[in-house]
């Protein structure tokens, strides 16, 4: 769907981002490689989201001065190196590179990854953030709640040096979230598969794989999954921090 009757909305509290009004441009640092903006500060959030098309042999420029940075292989494959170590990551890999963290990151060909960069919130007594690597395809997914019928993929680990998290929320057909979450973290979410309906605030939309959501702070949230197989999405959400700290 295109031109005036395109499905993107941006609102105060929330957004939902369709892949009809997407605008691919270049980033300062990067080499073979066009980004998709789908979330910024200008629009109010406090991280930025970007769905990043390479080529083979793309090279990713540095996160901002102070921002932790955090991707996950939607298509393709790419080498990370970091700490002194090399990492293959094909679809489902996820990294999370800490600020000033000396590191490549190197398409094998072409793809997409999703790159989420937030400014690091120190925690006063706990190490600064550190390098994780993971891959979604082998990790466990656990009931969401109890639920069977909605399993939580957890990407990164609830460790006091990070202050994000990073996970894959997977639906059967007709499956929901138990109740509307209202809470001080914002997210960035990411449609892989499936279809859903997102209650944001007041609104309702139909979302579909592709589709991006901002929900800022207090936002409140609901959605269930329609459609005759799973859906899932990846999303991100501030963590770990006091918020008067």
């Amino acid at each position: 769907m295109t031109g005036p009757h395109a499905r993107t909305v941006v609102r105060r509290d929330h957004a939902v981002i369709a892949p009809e009004t997407h605008v691919a441009g270049p980033v300062p640092g990067w080499t073979g490689a066009e980004h998709v903006q789908l979330v910024a500060p200008a629009m109010g959030a406090r991280f930025s989201m970007a769905l990043v098309t390479v080529v083979a042999g793309a090279v990713a420029g540095p996160p901002a001065e102070g921002c932790g940075r955090a991707v996950y292989v939607v298509s393709g494959a790419v080498a990370l190196e970091a700490a002194g170590r090399r990492y293959e990551l094909g679809p489902g890999g996820v990294a999370y590179i800490p600020p000033g963290d000396a590191h490549t990151l190197t398409a094998a060909g072409a793809g997409r990854i999703c790159v989420i960069d937030k400014p690091h919130v120190a925690l006063a007594g706990a190490p600064r953030g550190r390098p994780v690597v993971g891959d979604a395809t082998r990790t466990t997914p656990v009931d969401f709640l109890g639920d069977p019928h909605v399993r939580v993929t957890q990407l990164l680990p609830d460790d006091p040096a990070l202050d994000l998290a990073l996970n894959i929320m997977t639906f059967d057909p007709g499956a929901s979230l138990p109740f509307v979450e209202t809470h001080v973290m914002e997210h960035g979410l990411l449609v892989l598969e499936g279809s859903l309906v997102y209650r944001l605030g007041d609104a309702w939309y139909p979302v579909a794989a592709g589709d991006a959501i901002w929900m800022g702070p207090f936002c409140p949230q609901w959605c269930c999954a329609y459609g005759t197989g799973p859906a899932s999405y990846l999303i991100y959400k501030d963590w770990n921090r006091d918020v008067m700290a």
